[in-house]
């Protein structure tokens, strides 16, 4: 999400900051921008759109000067424009900083500041920091910044310039990662290895809580009290294409390891020190929200299996009856909604054609729509009447990962919502459940961390021809996107069904050679699933089972199990679909198909 190149040395600053900016191009982005200091001047430059018009205008109208700063914004407060591009500067536009990352507290900060009579220009929760490093500014900058980033909740990556100090670029960072580049006699500050590797493979990498004065012949990190500190140094053996993917094979994989940092994100800032669910961009009072008496779900692919999960949780928590309908068949059936129903459309990149035709039937009609998206700025934020972004970042893989489940993170936390609102669940089972909901992250972090008998299981099944998916209650819509996950990116045929209903005709194709995904997590209808698992076996089917660690009796009734932490059965679909996930990827590339790039499909389907 995002990127950040800051530069001190002998070269053109806009040249380094450019190139590197471009290394990041795959990190997705709708505005960029740059700031050079130049003989006691700063320039500052800032285009919307890609990374060519911001390059377009410095040819026209050329910067000098040697030290500076740029930026790709990925957009998470206000809306792609110029204005809220970075670089951000101050007041007295003596500061100038990029940042990656969201500021929760950035409401309170600002007001704090405007009744000091700082007057900000941007609807970014970024600027914020510019003008608070300005009030704590007093002829040390790199103290300014330590002191700043102190006031700060959220995470943060910064890279922050003074025309006090022409020389210095200072860098900070807390859960948003930044590195620093060491080359000889310059040094180069990025949020991501590639915008580095032309120039130097030593490497300074920040952590948490640290900040840094980085100048062309030297680098000093201090820890958050101000002691400097001794750094972390490596050497890079990657190639260019290897670091713009992290190290990981393929931007699929990347994404599924980011799931955690995407679900940390879209779940931070949600629930407030009074323990009441903050989602002010629904713009609807708690009495509103009583006066609902149905939810409509509007989706495509991943999304509609997303809105699967949301169903059970709204109408588990909140007791509101709940449908959920492809987008492109709810415009066409004539759909009951009026003013007492929400609709909430959802849709990673915000352009999906079929959904935002429901969004304008559903708004026709009189509802109130929600719209979840990944994307800000999108058509669909445009459209409807509230948005619940997810911050998954940027996903370039076309087969959905981490915004799948990121968009579960965040349905989750509307239907607390919700249950809040309309008083469904006591206000201690509300802060138990959401006190789960923020360990999930670490939970997909532990199936990431041994998954090696995931990669053994896809080595027995890359000749299959078909596959069957089973699972029941909250494992028939995981078993639904582990089967679309499979097709989409191995081409192995891949059809899910509720496992009871399985019986009901899909019996017919089993045969030893087609295997059969279960979802057997720990839940109220194990045994029922077990019974199921018995009826396929008695067929010679061979069964892969997603399972709950513990559970050692399951292991008689499958030939492989894919082991999950226990986590209870309302928040399983994310845990549970990781290992379908993982699975779907390792046979894909055992068969040397394209698991960034699926054949004949598009990230963002604009089309009806």
């Amino acid at each position: 999400m995002c990127g950040i190149v800051g530069y001190v040395g002998p070269k053109p600053a806009c040249d380094v900051l450019l190139g590197g900016l471009t290394r990041l191009e795959y990190r997705g982005y709708d505005s960029a921008g740059v700031a050079v200091l130049s003989d006691g001047d700063m320039t500052l430059v800032r285009r919307v759109g890609k990374l060519a018009n911001l390059k377009a205008a410095i040819t026209e109208a050329p910067i000098a000067g040697r030290v500076g700063i740029g930026h790709t914004r990925w957009a998470t407060h206000g809306a792609p424009t110029e204005a809220n591009a970075h670089p951000h500067r101050d007041c007295s536009g003596r500061i100038a900083l990029v940042h990656n990352g969201i500021i929760e507290n950035f409401a309170e900060i600002k007001a704090e500041l405007a009744a000091a009579g700082h007057v900000l220009r941007s609807e970014t929760d970024t600027e914020v920091v510019a003008h608070l490093v300005e009030a704590l500014y007093d002829g040390d900058i790199l103290e300014a910044v330590r002191k700043a980033v102190q006031r700060l909740v959220g995470s943060y990556a910064l890279a922050v310039v003074h025309l006090d100090h022409p020389d210095l670029v200072v860098a900070a960072r807390k859960d948003s990662p930044l590195i620093i580049g060491l080359g000889e006699g310059e040094n180069i500050v990025a949020s991501d290895i590639p915008a580095v590797l032309e120039h130097t493979r030593e490497v300074l990498v920040l952590h948490d809580g640290q900040v840094a004065a980085v100048t062309a012949d030297s680098v000093r990190v201090y820890d958050a009290s101000g002691q400097q500190v001794e750094p972390d140094l490596m050497h890079v053996e990657w190639d260019l294409d290897a670091a713009e993917k992290g190290g990981f094979e393929d931007f699929m994989l990347k994404e599924i390891h980011e799931q955690p940092k995407a679900i940390r994100e879209t779940l931070r800032g949600r629930m407030d020190e009074s323990g009441r669910i903050q989602m002010s961009e629904l713009d609807m009072s708690d009495d509103d929200l009583l006066c609902l008496d149905r939810v409509f779900i509007v989706a495509c692919g991943t999304s509609y299996h997303a809105g699967l999960v949301a169903k059970q949780l709204i109408e588990q928590w909140a007791r509101i009856p709940v449908e959920v309908d492809v987008s492109s068949e709810f415009r066409y059936r004539d759909p009951i909604v009026d003013r007492n129903t929400l609709v909430v459309a959802i849709t990673q990149s915000g352009e999906t054609a079929d959904t935002l035709a429901g969004v304008r039937e559903a708004r026709e009609r009189g509802a109130r729509v929600f719209a979840v998206t990944n994307v800000v700025g999108s058509r669909v934020t445009r459209e409807s009447d509230g948005v619940i972004y997810t911050h998954a970042g940027p996903e370039i893989g076309v087969a959905a990962t981490k915004t799948f489940t990121a968009q579960i993170a965040a349905l989750s936390t509307l239907a607390l919502k919700l249950a809040q609102a309309r008083s469904t669940l006591p206000p201690e089972r509300i802060a138990a459940l959401w006190s789960e909901l923020v360990t999930v992250p670490d939970i997909v972090e532990a199936i990431l961390a041994d998954a090696q008998e995931i990669e053994a299981c896809a080595r027995e099944y890359t000749d299959a021809a078909s596959s069957l998916f089973l699972g029941r209650g909250m494992g028939v819509p995981v078993a639904m996107e582990g089967a679309l996950k499979l097709k989409e990116i191995s081409y192995i045929h891949a059809e899910a069904y509720p496992a009871g209903e399985m019986k009901h005709g899909p019996i017919a194709l089993i045969t030893p050679q087609m295997p059969v995904v279960v979802v057997a997590t720990q839940g109220h209808t194990y045994e029922k699933v077990v019974s199921n698992i018995q009826e396929v076996r008695a067929r010679g089917a061979r069964v892969i089972a997603v399972a709950t660690h513990g559970d050692e009796g399951i292991r008689s009734h499958a030939e492989h199990v894919l082991w999950i932490p226990q986590v209870s059965e309302a928040l399983s679909a994310i845990p549970a679909v990781v290992p379908l996930q993982l699975l779907a990827y390792h046979i894909a590339k055992m068969r040397g198909c394209n698991v960034d790039q699926p054949r004949n499909l598009a990230k963002s389907v604009t089309v009806e």
